[in-house]
């Protein structure tokens, strides 16, 4: 299928299929709208493209994938945060799950059934994510695990949670599971963040039995799984969170109270900078190239024109950020998070520096 007459077809069913969100703007609210979503498109075939038939889809490139994406998360259906876990998840479980998990699961995933959250982070290891310690120890056909996670996204919504934990010293000892989140032993503390929304939360494992069936991978896989998941959040996500930025640059357009055309197009270009480094890098992957380090690239480039494009909303829009309770408050806070999470600005140019241009360590 090509992919032009795809989005042709999606437009016209999306047009035909009312799916505007409610009024309930709420986190809770954007996850039932995700939700809502999800089954609408699973079930008429739309969510299920660009997926293997081994785990309910039908088939067909990734970038239809994107596609479907683009045109929810642009068309302001769902917001692009909950929607990113599909695209960073189910690949995942695809790439490690056993066969017979992953034929299970994915398409609870897939159809809006389940929300999935990703347990990396700890108090002590955020960007360098190697010094985690939460454990796992082996008791017969189980594992055991305790520890703390946090800044783990949506999982006061979400059933289940891939997991890293530490199983051995170094690298070589971090072993992933696929842990149901009402298992006993696990709490779950959501964090309010400066932008007013508990997106994120603590996670807590007290003695949590899990199956060793749930292993994703074999023991040490971890580090592997983690850095093969990292090209899937900075391809099709990343295209996903262009759309709506996109959005929004025409949003401020509109409501911009005053003028300037030079802090216009320097968000333009930045922005459109980023949708063609995009755009390559999903046609890399849809010609089944394996992403790599140069997806810094990506990352820098999209915390960069993020940034910039909030900046500029606040200096056209006098006193959005600083005294009205709008969109643009919460999304201008939010977006000075955008060089941190998901590995820092610093990291990224250090590996772009060391990896991709061989300048060595210092």
């Amino acid at each position: 299928m090509k992919v032009e007459q795809f989005r042709a077809d999606l437009c016209a069913w999306l047009d035909e299929n009312d799916l505007t969100p409610g009024p309930d703007h709420s986190l809770e609210g954007q996850i039932k709208q995700l939700a809502r979503v999800h089954s609408a498109l699973y079930d008429a075939d739309w969510m299920r493209y660009g997926w293997p038939v081994e785990v309910g889809g039908l088939g067909g490139p990734a970038i239809l994938r994107a596609v479907v994406g683009e045109e929810i998360v642009g068309r302001g259906l769902a917001e692009p945060g909950p929607y990113s876990m599909v695209e960073v998840l189910a690949p995942t479980m695809i790439d490690y799950a056993p066969t017979e998990l992953a034929a299970e699961m994915v398409p609870r995933l897939l159809s809006g059934r389940e929300q999935w959250c990703q347990g990396f982070s700890e108090p002590g290891s955020g960007s360098d994510l190697a010094s985690l310690t939460t454990r796992a120890t082996p008791r017969g056909d189980d594992w055991v695990v305790n520890g703390q996670k946090v800044w783990t996204s949506f999982a006061q919504y979400s059933t289940r949670c891939v997991l890293l934990t530490r199983t051995a010293p170094g690298h070589d000892g971090i072993t992933a599971f696929f842990v149901d989140l009402d298992t006993p032993g696990i709490t779950i503390r959501p964090l309010r963040t400066m932008h007013g929304v508990d997106e994120f939360c603590e996670v807590y494992f007290d003695d949590v039995v899990i199956p060793g069936a749930r292993m994703l991978g074999k023991p040490g896989d971890g580090w592997r799984l983690a850095m093969d998941l990292l090209p899937y959040e900075r391809s099709t996500c990343f295209w996903q969170r262009i759309s709506y930025l996109y959005s929004r640059f025409d949003r401020l357009i509109v409501e911009a109270t005053e003028t300037d055309d030079s802090s216009l197009g320097a968000a333009y270009l930045a922005l459109h900078t980023l949708r063609c480094r995009s755009r390559a890098t999903q046609h890399r992957l849809a010609d089944g190239q394996r992403l790599g380090p140069e997806t810094s690239i990506d990352k820098v480039l999209l915390a960069g024109a993020e940034q910039r494009m909030y900046d500029t909303a606040r200096d056209l829009l006098p006193g959005v950020v600083e005294l009205d309770e709008s969109d643009w408050r919460t999304e201008f806070l939010y977006s000075r998070a955008a060089t941190i999470y998901g590995g820092t600005a610093e990291i990224q140019r250090n590996i772009i520096a060391r990896r991709l241009l061989d300048l060595g360590k210092e």
